[in-house]
C-alpha cells in the first residue's frame, strides 16, 4: 500500500480509445455487477453477505447506472459529433425501443414464472412476494400500467429507470457539447431539487418508482460527463495519495457502520447525533452517502485494475466480461433465473450449500448464454464475404447495456 499511495500520481479513470479497441474494464465491472445483482436477487438473506451491500452503503446498481451513462455517452456522443443530432437521437431512440421490448419480455416470463408457482402449486405466497398479486386481481389494467412502466414485479426496476434516462440523453449529449461542467452542475442542482420538493414517479397501485429517476440522473449524467472529458480533467485529482486514504477511510467507516445493522449488541457504540445525521440512508432517492460509497469504490477499484492489467487476459475472468458485454440480455437472464433460483431455495428450506449451488449454477449459466451471445454475433452472425464491413470508426467500440 505505501508503493502505491508514493507513486506518481497517473491518469487512471476509464478512457476509451479512439481506435475501436473495447475498454475490457467496462465489461468486467459491468459483467461484475450483473452478477452481484443476481446473488443479492436468488438469496437475499444468504448469499448477500459475499456481495458489497452488505458491507457499506452502496450496492451493484449504481455500478450499473454509473457504466450505463458512460458507455451510452462514448458510443452516442461519438455519433452526435460526427452525425449530427438528428441521427443521434434516431439511433439513441431505437436503442430505447430494444431495452423497451427487453423489459416487456422480461415482465412476461416472471409473470408467467410467478403465476404457474401461485396457480399451479397452490403458492400464493410468491404472488404477493413478487408483488403480482394485482395482476392476478386486474390482469387487464396491470398490463396497461406494464405497458406504461408504472407497474412490474420484484426486481423489475432497473430497466425502466435506464429507459427514461436514455431518453433524455440527446440533451444530455448536447448539453455537455455546450458546456459540460455546467451540465454536470444542473444535474447536481435537479438532484437536489428532488429531495428538496420530493420530486418522483408514481408507481401502480400505489407507491413511487423505486429508482427515482430524479435522483439517479445525476450518477446517470457524472457517468456521461467522465466519459466526454471529464475522466480527463479530473484524472490527477483520482490519482492523488491523498483521493486514495480518504476513498479507504471512508470504506472502513461504511463498513463500520453496516456492522451495526447486523449485530445489534453494537448499536451502542454509534453517537445518537451520527444516527440522526446519516439515516435514513435511502437507495430510492441515491442518498448522497451511497454516491460517495460508490465514488470510494471506484477509486479502489481503478487502482486496483489499472488501464493496461494484463490479468484482463486471463480466460478467469473472460466469463465476467463476456456477461459485461452482452449486459441487456444477461440482466434480463438473471432477473429470470434469481426467481427460479429463489423458489427451489425456498422451497427446499435450503443451507448454505445449496444456495451456493444455486448461486453458482446461475452465474454459470449467464456466463454460458454471454459466450453462446457473444459466439453468434462473431461466427453466425458475420457478414458473407464480399460485403464491405462497417468502418473501424463507426463501431460501438464499448458496447452497450
Amino acid at each position: 500500500m505505501g508503493a502505491i499511495a508514493h507513486a506518481e500520481p497517473a491518469p487512471i479513470l476509464l478512457a476509451l480509445p479512439a481506435s475501436g479497441v473495447r475498454e475490457l474494464r467496462l465489461d468486467l465491472f459491468r459483467g461484475l455487477a450483473l452478477w452481484l445483482i443476481f446473488i443479492d436477487h436468488v438469496s437475499p438473506d444468504v448469499l448477500t453477505w459475499f456481495t458489497i451491500r452488505s458491507y457499506g452503503f452502496s450496492d451493484a446498481a449504481e455500478i450499473f447506472i454509473f457504466i450505463s451513462g458512460y458507455t451510452a455517452a462514448f458510443v452516442y456522443g461519438r455519433a452526435m459529433f460526427e452525425s449530427g443530432f438528428d441521427i443521434a437521437t434516431a439511433r439513441i431512440l431505437r436503442r430505447v425501443w430494444q431495452i423497451y421490448a427487453a423489459h416487456m419480455l422480461l415482465f412476461l416470463i416472471v409473470v408467467a414464472e410467478v403465476c404457474y408457482v401461485t396457480v399451479s402449486l397452490d403458492k400464493p405466497f410468491y404472488a404477493k412476494e413478487m408483488q403480482v398479486v394485482d395482476f392476478l386481481g386486474q390482469p387487464g389494467i396491470a398490463i396497461v400500467q406494464a405497458l406504461l412502466l408504472r407497474y412490474r414485479p420484484l426486481n423489475m426496476d432497473v430497466l425502466p429507470l435506464y429507459i427514461v434516462l436514455m431518453l433524455f440523453l440527446p440533451l444530455i449529449l448536447q448539453l455537455i457539447k455546450w458546456r459540460a461542467n455546467l451540465t454536470l452542475a444542473a444535474s447536481v442542482v435537479l438532484y437536489t431539487l428532488s429531495w428538496r420538493y420530493d420530486l418522483h414517479l408514481t408507481a401502480y397501485p400505489n407507491g413511487f418508482w423505486s429508482f427515482n429517476p430524479f435522483a439517479w440522473q445525476m450518477l446517470f449524467v457524472f457517468g456521461a460527463w467522465c466519459a466526454l472529458g471529464g475522466a480527463r480533467r479530473i484524472s490527477r485529482f483520482i490519482a492523488s495519495p491523498v483521493t486514495l486514504w480518504m476513498a479507504l477511510a471512508y470504506l472502513v467507516a461504511a463498513f463500520c457502520v453496516t456492522l451495526t445493522w447486523y449485530f445489534p449488541q453494537l448499536n451502542s457504540l454509534m453517537p445518537h447525533w451520527l444516527e440522526l445525521l446519516i439515516y435514513p440512508i435511502d437507495k430510492t432517492d441515491l442518498d448522497v452517502l451511497r454516491f460517495a460509497h460508490f465514488l470510494a469504490l471506484a477509486v479502489i477499484a481503478l487502482r486496483l485494475v489499472p488501464a493496461g492489467w494484463h490479468g484482463l487476459e486471463s480466460r478467469w475472468l473472460w466469463p465476467m466480461i463476456l456477461c459485461g458485454q452482452r449486459s441487456l440480455e444477461i440482466f434480463c437472464l438473471g432477473v429470470a433465473l434469481a426467481f427460479a433460483g429463489y423458489f427451489v431455495l425456498t422451497e427446499a428450506s435450503a443451507g448454505l450449500g445449496l444456495h451456493f449451488l444455486v448461486g453458482f449454477c446461475g452465474i454459470l449459466t449467464m456466463s454460458a448464454v454471454a459466450w453462446l451471445l457473444s459466439w453468434y454475433k462473431h461466427y453466425v452472425n458475420k457478414p458473407p464475404r464480399g460485403l464491405v464491413a462497417k468502418p473501424k470508426r463507426q463501431q460501438q467500440a464499448t458496447g452497450e447495456i
